[in-house]
């Protein structure tokens, strides 16, 4: 019998672990576990008790039997009144707007962070809550027995369909289709993974933009993990360890790219890459 290892897992097989089935999928522990490549000595779960210690605040300022709305509207108070959570308007392009450890101490964050939280409080107060990926900004949704409400994370506040249209218009313009998409189209609940997916491609845009590769491999190495069928988060490893100097993980992160991409328009230019890169190997 070989002997047990004692090991901990590295931050990457912990979020492995996190995030292997849809089934049982932990929003909240695999949105703070993100942080541990930012902050190695993280403890997650202390992260998680300081939701915990949050919720039970507002439990108790709520009667077992209010009603749907009123809990709602306790909670808006509680998180964005009391607590003043809101977007950070002064640098929203800091990593640390995303890393929960870092929203929950500076009580400031990008929609998609800011509506995690948001969302666990929610479900905690019975609420049927949901994130929604909306174009451009990350919403809130909540089912209450006379209708649907959409709260904007940034501000708390509720958005009529006439604003939703109107913060929809751009990206209709842009779209090239001839033919206007229903906006309950938009309002769609997001699953677990996508919201995880676009915390990460947040960061990732971040790293890129900064030429990071370090921090910009170690979200794409998250990237892969969750989501192992998208092709292009491999490519984009591989150039940004092209990039880095890595040339072997490169040229094994761009032929994988090749031969899994299927009929990618970028083929030919990764195929030169990669001849590149293998001259300079010899």
């Amino acid at each position: 019998m070989p002997p047990l290892s004692l090991q901990a897992p590295t931050p990457l097989e912990y979020f492995a672990q996190l995030v292997q089935s849809d089934e049982h999928f932990p929003l909240l522990e695999a949105a703070a576990s993100l942080a541990q490549d930012e902050y190695p000595d993280l403890d997650v779960q202390q992260v998680l008790g300081d939701v915990d210690q949050l919720l039970a605040r507002l439990r108790r300022r709520v009667p077992a039997d209010a009603a749907p709305l009123a809990r709602l509207r306790a909670l808006n108070q509680f998180f964005f009144r009391d607590l003043s959570f809101g977007g950070n308007v002064n640098d929203y392009y800091d990593p640390d707007n995303s890393y929960l450890n870092a929203v929950l101490r500076t009580r400031r964050g990008v929609p998609i962070s800011l509506a995690v939280v948001w969302l666990e409080l929610a479900q905690g107060m019975g609420l049927n809550a949901r994130g929604v990926g909306f174009p451009g900004h990350f919403m809130m949704k909540v089912s209450l027995p006379k209708g649907q409400v959409v709260i904007d994370p940034f501000t708390g506040h509720s958005l009529s369909r006439e604003e939703l249209s109107e913060r929809l218009e751009p990206y209709r313009q842009g779209s090239g289709d001839d033919f206007d998409v229903p906006l309950g189209l938009y309002l769609q609940s997001a699953q677990p993974r996508d919201i995880i997916g676009r915390m990460l491609r947040n960061l990732k845009e971040i790293y890129r933009a900064q030429e990071d590769w370090p921090r910009l491999i170690a979200v794409l190495d998250r990237l892969v993990v969750l989501l192992p069928e998208a092709w292009g988060e491999v490519r984009d490893r591989g150039l940004a360890h092209a990039s880095q100097g890595n040339t072997a993980r490169a040229v094994d992160d761009l032929e994988a790219y090749l031969f899994g991409a299927g009929d990618a328009l970028d083929l030919d230019l990764i195929g030169e890459r990669v001849a590149q890169l293998r001259r300079a190997l010899q």
